[in-house]
């Protein structure tokens, strides 16, 4: 006997399928729930699917498959609408342009939500707003990632103050999710209004270059007030965002790259701040030194280097995942694997300004410091700063301010915190570098370390300068008394016997002397003084 086929009526039923039709019996019931769930993943219609994959995006449900495991998507709310009685009238839509559930990266649970662009421009409602608050709290109960894509034209203008409502919920959310679960934006189309500011409280944010954007004001309200023109790339764009205001954290080419690099991050993670990070043995063995190092850094003290040769020399497999990468490149933050294990890894980078600290290097390691500790993830400091940027833009800047917000985040941090004196480690700088007396677990230095209050030409100068004033040879006094103060001070062997060191360490054996500290340093425990929270300089 042949079986019954039900595609057909499912289909002839679609092709007249009224949103206020009531169905009669149980198969109509069966049809009708296909009828709708087929014209909820159609969206906005074919017509305007075909307009996004000609902008070069993905669809909202293209991008969920790629983000998430194959066939691990349990969707939520299919077939939730919004309210039709707004003004501008208007019928309500199935999925209300948002497609929300849960699924799994590498089998770990995440939690979703993708904004849909063919649907009322990806336009944030009532209903819409319901939609991503539910996976939220479903996250932070479970104990979960949540992943937000972003892809929106801004507030639903016909629904009013319950559009504004909306967003307030979202935020709210947000904050509280803070610290508790990882919370990661992808912008992967426009982001305007207050849309930006639920991004801008999330722990990361990924921009797509050409197709993204993100302005609290657009274009034509700066043209009207300012009389300035400019485009939405201008002033807004990924790579605006990622250079010069670092509200992106990371920019990919496209949404394919740009999703399978949220998944990368995901790994380095904890599901929550109750968990440790995942461990991942790369094979690569804890012993294995790197000859090389013993010579990266030059013989001339004034001469660069590049930092990241000794960071994918020490981290497992040479893995390093870089955070705010074009921003404030003078400070390098990431994360990488030592023994498998997660770290969080700040080094200054001798390469751009000579590795200094100024106000935007001390904001992005300060917000990094503090998300590390926030999730378990032990902290490694590679050292090489002369100081400060000196002048009066960045004093009038702040640098005060900002210097101490990253005083404050390793001070207040709890997790395990190991630093390596690379070479330079001048005055204040040095201490605002996870040092010994901020509360560093261990502290190494290398045989190049120089850790002084100043840079050997400064102090000679001040120590020195009635004997250098009254020499017949100024220059060359100051020379030599310039040598004799490096020969004194600017060696890590002072500060080891004064136990501000812990070890000098020789550089090829770095990779295993950090791999056992974090061996030793993994049942830390700090007791909190009971408070709401500190007072950091914001």
């Amino acid at each position: 006997m042949k079986k019954d086929n039900l595609t057909d009526p499912y289909k002839r039923l679609h092709k007249g399928f009224k949103g206020n039709q009531e169905p009669q019996s149980v198969q109509d019931n069966l049809c009708t729930l296909q009828a709708m769930r087929d014209e909820a993943r159609e969206g906005g219609g074919r017509n305007r699917i075909e307009q996004q994959h000609a902008r070069g995006k993905l669809t909202a449900r293209e991008r969920i498959d790629l983000l998430l495991d194959e066939g691990s998507f349990e969707e939520f709310d299919m077939l939730k609408a919004g309210r039709s009685g707004h003004i501008g009238g208007g019928g309500a839509v199935l999925s209300d342009g948002v497609i929300t559930g849960h699924g799994t990266i590498d089998g770990r649970e995440v939690f979703v939500s993708s904004q849909d662009f063919t649907v009322m421009g990806g336009s944030l409602g009532e209903a819409h707003s319901e939609k991503i608050s539910k996976v939220m709290d479903h996250a932070v109960r479970t104990g979960a990632p949540y992943i937000g894509i972003n892809d929106s034209g801004g507030a639903r203008i016909q629904e009013g103050v319950d559009a504004l409502a909306a967003y307030g919920e979202i935020f709210n959310r947000n904050v509280k999710a803070s610290g508790m679960i990882p919370q990661i934006s992808c912008i992967m189309g426009p982001c305007a209004g207050g849309a930006v500011y639920s991004p801008s409280m999330t722990d990361f944010t990924f921009m797509v270059e050409q197709s993204s954007y993100m302005f609290v004001t657009g274009p034509h309200v700066v043209k009207t007030v300012i009389h300035q023109d400019i485009s939405a790339q201008e002033l807004g764009g990924a790579a605006v965002h990622s250079q010069k205001s670092g509200v992106a954290h990371f920019v990919l080419p496209n949404d394919i790259l740009c999703l399978r690099e949220v998944r990368r991050l995901i790994n380095y993670l904890p599901s929550n701040n109750r968990q440790k990070p995942p461990f991942l043995d790369l094979r690569d063995p804890p012993d294995r030194i790197d000859p090389t190092l013993d010579y990266l850094v030059p013989v001339k003290p004034d001469q660069p280097y590049d930092m990241k040769v000794l960071i994918h020399s020490v981290l497992d497999g040479a893995e390093f995942l870089e955070v705010h990468k074009e921003y404030a490149r003078n400070l390098i933050v990431g994360f990488g694997r030592l023994g498998g294990q997660t770290i969080g890894l700040i080094a200054n980078q001798p390469a751009i300004l000579a590795g200094v600290l100024d106000n935007n290097a001390s904001v992005k390691g300060a917000r990094f410091v503090r998300f590390c500790d926030n999730f378990n993830i032990p902290l490694i400091c590679f050292v090489d700063v002369p100081g400060f940027m000196p002048g009066p833009d960045q004093e009038h800047g702040g640098i005060i301010r900002h210097g101490a917000k990253l005083l404050f985040a390793f001070i207040e941090a709890t997790v395990p915190r190991i630093t390596v004196i690379v070479r330079k480690a001048y005055g204040g700088a040095y201490l605002v570098m996870n040092a010994k007396h901020i509360g560093a677990d261990i502290n190494y230095a290398w045989p190049t370390a120089e850790i002084a209050v100043l840079g050997p030409r400064g102090a000679a100068e001040i120590i020195y300068r009635r004997e250098i004033q009254s020499s017949e040879d100024p220059e060359r006094t100051l020379a030599e008394k310039e040598e004799d103060y490096r020969q004194t001070f600017l060696n890590p062997f002072l500060a080891a016997k004064r136990g501000y060191i812990d070890d000098v360490i020789f550089p090829r054996e770095t990779r295993g002397r950090l791999i056992r500290s974090l061996q030793v340093l993994e049942g830390k425990e700090i007791e909190t003084p009971k408070r709401k929270h500190g007072n950091i300089p914001l």
